[in-house]
């Protein structure tokens, strides 16, 4: 293992390890024991972009997903939930995109909804989200309906979850709507892109040890933080001037095994 990027040992494996479930470390920086597969089709979802084997997650996130994939069937013109990415079988670094979604803890869902749920896997390869933003990620575009909102909403009070990411348009747009509890609000963090799908992080599960939650988010339903990043992309602020005695940034490099828990040496050599 020595010498080689721990994406390409985590990378290697086609399905979870024969180990009790259990994340270890943060979600930039671990693994997944134990991991469960999202079946690939179900009575309200279907898993995307199945060439990826990225449809791995831990338990408490699989039954996340189809809870409120029954929830988003509800809505008019949805028949449910398209699942992104979740995890690699055994979590870690993944081989191309996300720095996150190392725990199983973490999904993307896609926006465009769920008219059928009869996609092939050639479809699910072919076909692309929707894109609810215009101006850039300030406001949301005529694609943006109710049934979004809502389907946010009871993605957000689920207890389980620890914040939400989506553009910073579409918080404010749910910021000007939302006319009953706002409590919700607080776990919708705007962030760039996330217009084609919002990306839900679930805390640690209860009883898991060496799992490291992200610091809460801050108190109160974050709106005026969502309304300042929409300035800054109407109205960029100007960047700071050079400092020539800064040091040059260093190109960030691959995670190797010694970057993670030790936990996850057992987990890559588990059956």
């Amino acid at each position: 293992m020595q010498g080689i990027a721990a994406k390409q040992l985590f990378g290697a494996k086609p399905d979870g390890s024969n180990q009790s479930s259990a994340p270890f470390g943060s979600y930039a920086k671990g693994c997944l024991a134990g991991g469960a597969e999202l079946s690939e089709t179900g009575p309200t979802w279907q898993a995307m972009r199945l060439s990826r084997n990225r449809n791995w997650g831990h338990p408490e996130t699989i039954s996340y997903i189809q809870e409120l994939s029954a929830k988003a069937a509800q809505q008019p013109g949805w028949n449910g939930l398209y699942i992104g990415d979740i995890s690699q079988p055994r979590g870690g670094p993944m081989l191309s995109g996300h720095r996150s979604h190392q725990l199983g803890l973490d999904v993307d869902i896609w926006m465009r909804p769920a008219d059928r749920l009869n996609l092939s896997a050639s479809e699910r390869e072919s076909i692309s989200s929707t894109s609810m933003r215009r101006s850039n990620g300030a406001y949301v575009n005529s694609s943006w309906t109710r049934q979004h909102h809502e389907i946010l909403k009871a993605a957000a009070k689920d207890p389980r979850v620890a914040r939400i990411f989506v553009f910073p348009g579409a918080k404010v747009q749910m910021c000007e709507d939302e006319k009953g509890d706002r409590a919700w609000l607080r776990k919708i963090r705007p962030w760039w892109g996330h217009h084609y799908h919002f990306h839900v992080r679930l805390n640690c599960p209860a009883g898991t040890q060496g799992c490291i939650n992200q610091d809460p988010p801050p108190a109160g339903d974050g709106c005026d933080d969502a309304r300042k990043w929409v300035q800054d992309i109407l109205f960029p602020p100007p960047p700071p001037p050079p400092d020539p005695n800064a040091p040059k940034p260093k190109p960030r490099r691959d995670l190797q095994m010694t970057d993670l828990p030790r936990q996850c040496i057992a987990v890559l050599q588990s059956q």
